[in-house]
């Protein structure tokens, strides 16, 4: 291996970097850019460009870049990425999973690999006719497929020839029983495809325009670096990527067992270290409502963020995510959000993104709007639309999904903004948001923020619970973390081992989150770009190892 390596860590705030020395494993540089989520290649670039600079290596000095991506997990986080339709074939009890249609038909195989019943094929190629314009790919799973595939190959081949979407069969994904388990895992794999085709074609890109003929390694959610190929066969295993570099930042800071809590833009992540190493998830990882047969670090993650929407309601409360808006501090080509801004369905403003702004009229009535009157919020947007709001909300999410659209809004990193706690944006904007959602909300400007950072202290809390809780017990205590609202009863946890804070927004949440749980916080060298130093570390060791 060269001498140098360069880790890149692209979430959906910022793309990381990190340029380290093979040998002694210490960071020469790091950087920190914008993520262009409509152009990832132009992040990269930026990442690339700033990381050489900085060091002043040339680009022939770098043997590796190992990469790795918390997209894939946001996207499972805010039901983000592909569309997807999922045949299950032989199996009676319905379940549910977040994708586009869950479709049932007749057939599968018994535990010995004879075939049950003959598979439904007529249906399924009914099914296709007015399916194939909802989604973007397919994902099959037939009963006891790791035994026989035969029903699951057939719905393959008669998919292909009808719709040429890319087709993922639960067989080739896992040989674990557990039918739910294994549907989610092939229509994962369905989702993310097209997410990683773009993201490992930008990075190449990006590589190629500055004479990096380095190699390049995808790091996956079990903490192994796989080539691009690889990595776009089983896009899947990705999805925990982000936080498997979490977790082997982490563990390069302590022997001793800890909780590494990293904390971005669209979600907080949780891995437990011990003895120097990351704990891994024997059965598979579990991300919001996915549960499945993925490798992985044992991790946690939940839709809290420093980017999370805070959506005031009509009574005065106020909720925050899972879903991810652009901080109003980090945004400057929309109106003054006291204009605009409010409860409910004010909350965001919505406007074109720069490629949109060449599409030919007449093709979307919401894109229309938008090139005519300008940024708006989803109220002005449905009442000059006509649209119904499920459809105009069906409509934002699949313009959002393809980076046509770029949705802004108060946000935990604009509470902080108003504090005077972080000072990397236009605090401005943030404080003009602030005065009329506070004045909605029936208080005064720098309660509504001190209460919008504490309610997000609570929720990483919540996490962090529930985590240490279902590693300890097998349940999640989701019932008994809403304490919060409980008139009579006040419950208090304390955590006994320390946290590892992790990512840009980590400084700010984390020592009251510490303190709320009795426990302690470090934050190492680097941590606000741990997941790239972990990507690079990643790659080093599995070069070592296999030396």
């Amino acid at each position: 291996m060269s001498r140098y390596i360069i880790g890149i860590d692209t979430g959906g705030t910022c793309t990381d970097g990190a340029l380290i020395e093979v040998q002694s494993k210490a960071v020469l540089a790091s950087v920190k850019v914008p993520t262009t989520l409509d152009r990832l290649h132009d992040s990269v670039a930026c990442c690339l460009s700033a990381i050489l600079e900085k060091s002043g290596v040339s680009p022939g000095q770098i043997g590796r870049i190992a990469v790795s991506t918390t997209l894939a997990t946001n996207s499972v986080v805010e039901n983000k990425g592909a569309r997807v339709g999922l045949f299950v074939i032989g199996y009676v009890k319905h379940f549910k999973l977040p994708v586009t249609a869950v479709l049932y038909l007749k057939g599968g195989h018994t535990i010995q690999g004879v075939e049950e019943e003959p598979l439904e094929i007529e249906y399924l190629v009914e099914t296709l006719s007015r399916l194939g314009k909802e989604v973007d790919a397919y994902a099959v799973c037939s009963a006891m497929s790791m035994v026989n595939p035969a029903h699951e190959l057939v719905a393959e081949k008669a998919i292909s020839m009808i719709d040429p979407k890319p087709v993922f069969c639960s067989h080739r994904a896992s040989d674990q029983a557990g039918m739910k388990e294994r549907a989610a895992t092939a229509a994962l794999h369905a989702k993310l495809m097209p997410l990683m085709q773009t993201f490992i074609t930008s990075v190449a890109e990006a590589m190629k325009e500055r004479e990096l003929d380095a190699s390049l390694f995808i790091i996956t959610g079990n903490g192994l670096a796989i080539p691009p190929a690889e990595a776009l066969h089983q896009s899947g295993i990705t999805v925990a990527s982000g936080p498997a570099c979490t977790a082997l930042f982490g563990a390069q800071q302590s022997r001793k067992k800890a909780l590494v809590v990293d904390v971005g833009g669209t979600t907080t992540d949780i891995a437990m270290i011990e003895d120097g190493q990351p704990v891994m998830a024997p059965d598979g990882c579990t991300i919001a409502s996915w549960v499945t047969h993925m490798p992985s670090v044992d991790m946690y993650t939940g839709g809290i963020g420093g980017d999370s929407l805070v959506v005031l309601h009509h009574d005065g409360s106020f909720s925050i995510g899972p879903g991810r808006v652009r901080p109003l501090c980090m945004t400057g080509n929309i109106p003054d959000p006291a204009a605009w801004i409010g409860p409910e369905n004010a909350a965001r403003c919505i406007a074109l993104t720069a490629p949109s702004s060449s599409a030919r009229p007449g093709d979307d009535p919401v894109l229309n709007d938008l090139r005519e009157h300008g940024p708006a919020t989803s109220a002005e947007l449905r009442s000059r639309s006509g649209l119904s709001a499920m459809a105009l909300d069906r409509r934002l999410e699949q313009l959002a999904r393809v980076h046509l659209i770029q949705e802004t809004g108060f946000t935990p990193t604009d509470a902080l903004h108003v504090l005077g706690l972080a000072r990397f944006g236009d605090p401005s904007r943030s404080s003009s948001a602030a005065a009329v959602l506070a004045e909605f909300a029936g208080t005064d400007q720098q309660s509504f923020c001190r209460q919008v950072v504490e309610r997000t202290e609570e929720s990483i809390c919540s996490l962090i619970i529930s985590y240490v809780a279902q590693k300890t017990w097998g349940t999640s205590l989701a019932s008994v973390l809403e304490y919060r609202s409980n008139p009579v009863l006040d419950i208090s946890f304390a955590l006994k081992i320390p946290l590892i804070g992790l990512g840009a927004a980590a400084r700010f949440f984390l020592p009251a989150v510490a303190a709320r749980l009795s426990t302690s916080v470090e934050f190492p060298e680097h941590f606000e770009v741990g997941n790239a130093v972990g990507a690079a570390i990643c790659a080093i060791n599995q070069s070592a190892g296999h030396g």
